[in-house]
């Protein structure tokens, strides 16, 4: 196909999923023919072509343009271009923000439907990329879990790092962080992911200024990212739980939560205060109740404690204040808490070791917040983490246990997509090349199994199942043995003290 018959398909893609008007059409075609420095255009009546979705015809003028030499074949210097492209179709942020608000007025649904459908067909939501991760649920003692091994992150080339690294010397100040609001159309750099096709929408959270924005690698469905509109560190108080609860008020059909403000149990960037959420239910949102108990200062707040391999109180009220009321409480006690039967301390001279990873939601007339209770104590014999995935899961997961993965939804390395083809050969005893590093793993399932050709996928995802779970287990702070449940009702008591 050519390249004028490429840019002509990209333009009608557009119009059909109604990122631009029949009216826009010439305007945008022209900006393209721009970008690859064509100064005309060229009418084609050619064959039928098969159709190509807009992610395929991006990466059709791409590889145009490095024929032509307009960019080189390096990573960021292709993303720049393709998101370059996309940007010509997209409105000016105000006018994307007054067409989200309007259509606020006929559902919360119908607002983040738009906005969620044009983060993905303009590309900034990396569908075509996203595909290609290994997904698939397993049974577990706790429900069914969301297994992902991550695929969707190109590898980058030697010359893409040797410009990363040679840029490293510099010094660059803005954006601040790649959660910044100054993202929204930043044209990207080395080292930099390209954003001219991002766009936000503005959010106010108790008289606070907050933008709402998709992942560009979406994890479930409509993953969403709150991000707060000043730079500054991830804090877990009051004011979160307030802001969660103003969150899910507005769009009721999301959850909200927060990764810990702590590292080793918070999240990847602890620098810039940001939510993530969704229109999705997790295991732990389904997870059936231990036990109830009473907090003996908040009789409007029924308390419970999850069936869950991390140490979870659900807390549920109609009344949004009162809910508040008693999470700050429980934070601010466990921050403070110590129990060394348990392992539990609190501060180790002036450093804290708890915190909580809160998650929201809306049930009907009833508010919700789950707790999930943190501490990232280290010890010669977990120097990463006492409370943290152990040596023996490391072969599977040895990365921080976020937001996602706390409720239950394992984000494994790409790694794993190989490894597992060579395990399930050694479970056919056929030849195979299994890592040093799962070999004690795959022998073990081989003992617990009978294994056919039929039944060794089925086989290999209930044990990568089983043992995700293991690693949530150890991030759990009360284990779930005879020593943790007495530890857990001893936390209980000193909430009501």
């Amino acid at each position: 196909m050519s390249i004028f018959l490429t840019i002509d398909h990209l333009v009608q893609k557009g119009i059909e999923v109604q990122l631009i008007e029949e009216r826009d059409a010439l305007y945008v075609r022209n900006q393209l023919l721009g970008l690859c420095r064509l100064t005309s255009f060229e009418v084609e009546n050619g064959k039928e072509t098969e159709p190509m979705s807009i992610p395929q015809l991006l990466e059709e003028i791409v590889q145009y343009a490095i024929k032509e030499s307009i960019i080189e074949d390096i990573f960021d210097e292709k993303e720049i271009f393709s998101a370059n492209l996309m940007n010509c179709f997209l409105s000016k942020p105000s006018d994307i923000n007054r067409e989200f608000w309007r259509k606020y007025e006929d559902s919360p649904a119908s607002s983040t439907n738009y906005f969620y459908q044009l983060s993905k067909n303009s590309n900034y939501i990396q569908t075509e990329r996203v595909a290609k991760n290994i997904h698939f649920t397993a049974s577990t003692e706790y429900g069914e879990m969301d297994i992902t091994i991550n695929l969707s992150k190109p590898e980058k080339d030697p010359e893409q790092i040797k410009r990363e690294k040679a840029m490293k010397k510099q010094s660059h100040s803005f954006p601040e962080c790649v959660l910044c609001p100054e993202n929204e159309g930043y044209v990207g750099r080395t080292g930099y992911p390209a954003r001219s096709n991002h766009r936000i929408v503005e959010l106010e959270l108790e008289k606070e200024r907050w933008f709402l924005q998709y992942s560009p690698y979406v994890y479930y469905n409509e993953h969403c990212i709150v991000l707060a509109e000043e730079h500054r560190d991830m804090k877990m108080d009051h004011s979160t739980f307030q802001r969660l609860l103003a969150f899910v008020e507005t769009f009721p059909h999301y959850f909200l939560g927060s990764n810990a403000d702590l590292p080793i149990v918070g999240g990847s960037i602890l620098s810039h205060d940001h939510y993530q959420g969704g229109n999705y239910s997790f295991a732990m949102t389904r997870a059936s109740e231990d036990f109830h108990f009473d907090l003996t200062d908040y009789p409007q707040v029924e308390a419970t404690k999850l069936n869950w391999p991390m140490s979870v109180i659900r807390l549920q009220s109609r009344g949004k204040k009162d809910l508040i009321q008693a999470a700050t409480m429980i934070l601010d006690k466990w921050k403070d808490y110590s129990d060394d039967a348990a392992d539990i301390i609190a501060y180790t001279n002036e450093t804290p070791h708890n915190t909580i990873t809160p998650i929201a939601r809306k049930r009907d007339t009833i508010w919700e917040l789950d707790l999930v209770l943190r501490n990232n104590r280290t010890t010669k014999e977990h120097p990463l983490g006492i409370f943290h995935p152990h040596k023996d899961v490391h072969h599977i997961k040895r990365e921080n246990i976020g937001l996602i993965e706390v409720m239950g939804l394992a984000v494994l390395p790409a790694r794993l997509q190989e490894e597992l083809k060579e395990i399930k050969k050694f479970l056919l005893n056929q030849a195979h090349q299994v890592e040093p590093y799962h070999q004690e793993w795959a022998a073990k399932i081989k003992t617990r199994h009978s294994i056919t050709k039929q039944n060794v996928d089925e086989i290999v995802e209930l044990e990568l199942g089983k043992k995700f779970t293991r690693v949530l287990e150890d991030a759990g702070v009360f284990k779930r043995t005879e020593g943790g449940k007495k530890a857990f009702q001893r936390f209980i008591t000193h909430l009501n003290n």
